[in-house]
């Protein structure tokens, strides 16, 4: 534990004690009031603003942010952002989410990050901080989830630590994303566009002192020219350039207080541009030797043009992603008066005013602000952005709508169930970013190589420098140079990442939600998918599919409607199979026998609907039907008896039906070359049925325990399975299976165990995701391909001499561009 801070009189300090703010450097007017102990040594502070931020970073035991940052500090009632507000509730509202057990998970965007080194200087960095349980950070996108214990430790302390890292965190909100994006942008340009200008004017001069070489030229004109260029390429290297020898400095700082760092592609970046520059510099104040001020320029540009094309490129990416909250509405229209009135008054109301139980009215072509029931009205609603279901679904009375969704047609009234973070659009929006952080195995390798492979590029650097100062001293310089800069690892970092990125996004849009880092690599590796039944392969509710009438006083169509209105009312599952069932009779004396059936009159009459003995009051009465009029037309399905006055009306089967898509979709995965089961607890007569019409085998009537030990021995064989389910007896196997899909309409408690979401239920889904997961795992495969090759002949080419440093920045940066524009080519699948 750190020790606590102490306060301390003036006779305990000495005047160099307080002459400047510990924390921001301004001289200190009272060293009395704002002098505090800190690891038994004195400080003194300018303010209590300063000393209140110290004495946070010192209790949190943080003391080493002192010995990270690379500045003082801004004085605290100075600053944009005092990170302690982030601590209160209701600013991280929206931004962290509340994981229960007193642990959150904070969204950030972070300034600063370069490549997958960065990353891991983060990860490893926070992640040594005390009640820090998890971090994760997208090389690709520059977002950093944190999740941490709410009780050990404070936001804005981890806030802080990033900050004297270098990497300047922002709550993740779309406003900040875009205001950071245009910043970088605009930094970006500014600093290429400089680094351009000199480059054309370093290489006029350049031409003139080659020119003079071969001509011939005075010497005193030869001196001029050099200083010209020194001043020229002073900006580029101070100004253009900074970035890359900040961060380099930000890396190599840690090592200077004897503690551990990670090298980053900066730096063999940074010694070659300020080498060739100090090498120059001195060639021109001596007046001897050679000058590079024109491959300085012209390498700066190259590097800068690179990352702004990698810039753009990867705003793209995240544009493709889609920030789904963007398409709510701002404002909405609240009911005001009885929605059941002729006359509905609305006001006009901030979304963020909504609140659970209100009533908003959505007119033709607006876009459902908030999750709820309708309540007035009939339309069609399309959930594309959502499921990638194109087709309009019909919504009526009692029907859930979206936030997200469009209302194509007539007007609905809502009541909102939910909105803000707790809708489904923000846990969809939330689920994929949390699976965009997770690093899969692949991209894990990656990191490590590239992290390896500077420090290797650096020793290779200097065994290149000795042996090319032996052979030729003028050149050794130069060629170390385009070592350094050529192999930057900086594709090979982002091989990966931004494949993954463009396939989750894609997948989102086909209908399948990515929840875990491993489904699409898991994906192209599977042999055999494993079905449930109910829910999955059909569509989990009881549907009439036949009716058999037995006395002619009514006809099918009639005995539907007496059963319906029956039912009506009922929270019973068989009552939903008659839902499609608009027409209605009235009935009186509604009742509900449980186990047995539903009874009521209408126009005087005494009709039962359900089991045979009910339906015939048989436990009143001994005989009243012929043995034969008691049994089903057919053994298979749920048969139902309708009586009038204990006479048999007609008999209604009901089936749980396949799904429309089921029957393509099983015949398309079998193409594949897919092993296909049902595994099921169902009965064997009802599973029998499904795995006949879909020619699947199948195990029926099995227990969840079963339905495990039936996975692991599988998996024992050396099979890799795909497990698609719905049910909570489904859990045990889903987390069991290689990578495993809920249903859309699965349990929560499956949904949140499952490795990705069916989003629409629909089966053709899955075959059209696999064989795209082999596309992307195709396209991760030449990305990483083309950047071990290109660094492999890159390396001797540079090392012989062959690459000047500026084709070296030109070559490294089109490594880079390569790999994304291979991951770009994602999206046209």
């Amino acid at each position: 534990m750190a020790k606590t801070l102490t306060a301390i009189s003036s006779e305990n300090i000495s005047e160099g004690d307080y002459a400047s703010c510990y924390h921001c450097g301004l001289p200190v007017v009272d060293p009395v009031q704002f002098t505090f102990f800190i690891q038994d040594k004195s400080h003194s502070f300018c303010c209590a603003g300063c000393q209140a931020v110290a004495s946070l970073i010192h209790e949190s035991g943080l003391d080493q942010f002192y010995q990270y940052r690379s500045r003082l500090n801004q004085k605290v009632s100075e600053r944009a952002v005092d990170y302690r507000y982030y601590d209160r509730g209701d600013i991280q509202q929206p931004f962290v989410v509340d994981n229960g057990d007193q642990q959150k998970t904070a969204y950030l965007l972070l300034d600063g990050i370069t490549c997958a080194a960065c990353v891991w200087l983060i990860e490893h960095s926070l992640g040594s901080i005390s009640g820090v349980s998890n971090v994760t950070v997208n090389a690709a996108t520059h977002q950093c989830i944190i999740r941490w214990h709410n009780e050990q430790q404070m936001l804005s302390v981890l806030m802080q630590r990033l900050a004297a890292l270098g990497y300047r965190p922002q709550p993740f909100t779309r406003q900040q994303q875009q205001q950071q994006q245009q910043q970088q942008q605009r930094s970006m340009l500014l600093r290429m566009g400089f680094a351009g200008f000199a480059m054309m004017q370093v290489g006029m001069v350049a031409v003139a002192l080659y020119a003079g070489a071969l001509q011939g030229i005075d010497a005193q004109w030869v001196q001029l020219l050099r200083w010209v260029s020194l001043l020229v390429a002073s900006p580029v290297v101070l100004f253009s350039a900074q970035p890359f020898w900040m961060a380099a400095w930000r890396c190599l700082k840690p090592l200077f207080a004897g503690n551990k760092t990670h090298l980053t592609m900066d730096v063999p970046v940074s010694l070659a541009i300020i080498l060739a520059y100090l090498a120059s510099a001195w060639a021109t104040i001596t007046q001897s030797g050679e000058v590079y001020f024109d491959s300085i320029a012209m390498f700066t540009f190259f590097l800068l043009l690179g990352r702004y094309l990698e810039m753009r490129l990867r705003y793209r990416n995240q544009q493709q992603l889609g920030v789904l909250t963007e398409l709510l509405p701002m404002t909405v229209n609240r009911v005001i008066s009885n929605p059941a009135s002729n006359d509905v008054l609305t006001e006009v109301v901030a979304l963020t005013a909504v609140k659970q139980g209100d009533r908003l009215r959505v007119i033709t072509g607006d876009t459902i602000p908030c999750d709820g029931l309708v309540v007035d009205g009939v339309s069609a609603v399309v959930e594309a952005l959502l499921t990638g279901e194109s087709e309009a679904l019909n919504k009526t009375v009692g029907d859930k709508v979206i936030a997200g969704t469009v209302n194509t047609e007539g007007t609905l009234v809502i009541e909102v169930t939910a909105t803000g973070d707790s809708t489904r659009l923000s846990t969809i929006n939330r689920l994929v970013k949390d699976a965009e952080q997770e690093k899969p195995l692949a991209q894990q390798i990656a990191d490590r190589v590239a992290s390896y492979f500077v420090l290797a590029v650096l020793l290779v650097s200097v065994l290149v420098f000795w042996l090319w100062y032996n052979i030729d001293p003028s050149a050794a310089l130069w060629v170390t140079l385009s070592v350094l800069v050529v192999t930057c690892p900086c594709a090979l970092s982002l091989a990966t990442p931004t494949a993954l990125t463009a396939a989750v996004a894609v997948m989102q849009r086909k209908g399948l939600l990515i929840l875990k880092s491993h489904v699409i690599e898991a994906l192209t590796t599977i042999d055999t998918i494993v079905f449930d039944k109910t829910g999955t392969l059909t569509i989990g509710q009881p549907k009439v599919t036949k009716v058999v009438v037995v006395d002619e006083q009514v006809d099918a169509a009639e005995a539907l409607i007496i059963a319906a209105s029956l039912e009506q009312g009922s929270s019973h599952p068989i009552a939903t199979a008659f839902s499609d069932v608009r027409q209605r009779r009235v009935v009186d004396h509604l009742t509900v026998v449980t186990a047995s059936g539903v009874s009521g009159m209408i126009a005087g009459s005494s009709y039962r609907l359900g089991k045979p003995a009910f339906a015939l009051e048989m436990s009143t009465k001994k005989t009243v039907h012929k043995k034969d009029e008691l049994a089903p037309p057919a053994s298979t399905g749920q048969w139902l008896l309708l009586s009038k006055n204990r006479q048999a009306l007609a008999w209604i089967a009901l089936n749980d039906p396949l799904r429309s898509s089921a029957v393509e979709a099983i015949a398309t995965l079998r193409s594949q070359g897919l092993r296909l089961e049902i595994l099921s607890g169902d009965s064997d007569s009802a599973v029998s049925a499904v795995a006949t019409e879909l020619g699947v085998a199948y195990l029926a009537e099995q227990t969840p325990e079963q339905k495990f030990s039936y996975v692991c021995a599988q998996q024992k064989q050396q099979h890799r399975l795909l497990m698609v389910g719905d049910g909570i007896n489904d859990v045990p196997v889903l987390t069991r299976a290689d990578v495993s899909i809920a249903m859309d309409s699965a349990t929560d408690f499956a949904r949140t165990r499952a490795d990705s979401i069916l989003l629409a239920n629909k089966l053709m889904v899955l075959p059209q995701v696999i064989a795209f997961a082999h596309k992307a795992k195709a396209i991760i495969r030449q990305n990483i391909i083309w950047a071990i090759a290109y660094n492999a002949l890159a390396l001797p080419l540079a090392a012989f001499g062959y690459i000047p440093p500026y084709l070296a920045a030109i070559g490294m940066s089109l490594s880079s561009l390569v790999v994304l524009v291979n991951a770009m080519r994602l999206y046209r699948f």
